[in-house]
């Protein structure tokens, strides 16, 4: 019996930061930058070349167009847009990311092609305290400019749980509900730059921590 593929059950497009998040009926989640998708197009003519797709490092994604119920269209920046993703196709090439991608970089070296580097990744966000954490913090909110290394609001967590270690309880995912520009979000969620994110502990009793 064949084996049923995974379908998507939310597709998200992060233009600011150029990425396509999509999970799927069997709660796999994959993030696919805009340049793996676009290198990897399942174009014929992009198949078809023996040469790898180059200078693709600052492309974006600009429509995202459904084909029945097996595929998406993708509109690239670039004006490349003959590819049509089926779900086995995406579902592919999240699962093998990573091998995917260091195989490009190897045919890129072969051929002496040089990347830029990546783009700054840096975006500054607004964080909101609330209940307990203002007063173990002392504050209800500050500004924060995350590195690249940050991507999510767990991220974020484990960001904010170095920089304070003694307070790192404060800052377990298992106590808190995140929401990100006043709705509520998974730990998994991309912060993207001028995001609101609020942290809101889900129980009224404070773990234990040194006093201020």
């Amino acid at each position: 019996m064949p084996t049923e593929i995974p379908v998507p059950v939310e597709i998200n497009l992060h233009q600011k930061s150029h990425i396509l998040a999509i999970r799927y009926s069997d709660g796999a989640s994959f993030e696919y930058p805009c340049e793996y998708l676009r290198v990897f197009s399942p174009a014929a003519e992009v198949k078809a070349s023996k040469v790898p797709v180059i200078g693709k490092e600052q492309v974006n994604i600009d429509k995202i167009q459904p084909q029945g119920q097996y595929a998406i269209q993708l509109f690239f920046d670039d004006g490349h847009d003959t590819g049509i993703y089926s779900w086995e196709t995406l579902y592919a090439l999240g699962k093998n990311q990573e091998q995917n991608w260091q195989d490009y970089l190897r045919r890129l070296a072969a051929i002496g092609y040089q990347r830029d580097a990546d783009p700054a990744q840096e975006r500054r966000i607004k964080v909101f305290y609330f209940s307990w954490l203002v007063n173990k913090l002392g504050k209800q909110q500050e500004e924060i400019l995350l590195p690249a290394s940050v991507q999510n609001i767990e991220d974020l967590l484990k960001l904010l749980a170095r920089r304070r270690p003694e307070y790192a309880p404060l800052f377990d995912k298992d106590r808190l509900r995140p929401t990100i520009n006043k709705q509520f979000a998974e730990f998994f969620t991309r912060l993207e730059q001028d995001d609101e994110v609020a942290l809101v502990p889900n129980s009224p009793t404070p773990p234990a921590t040194p006093d201020i």
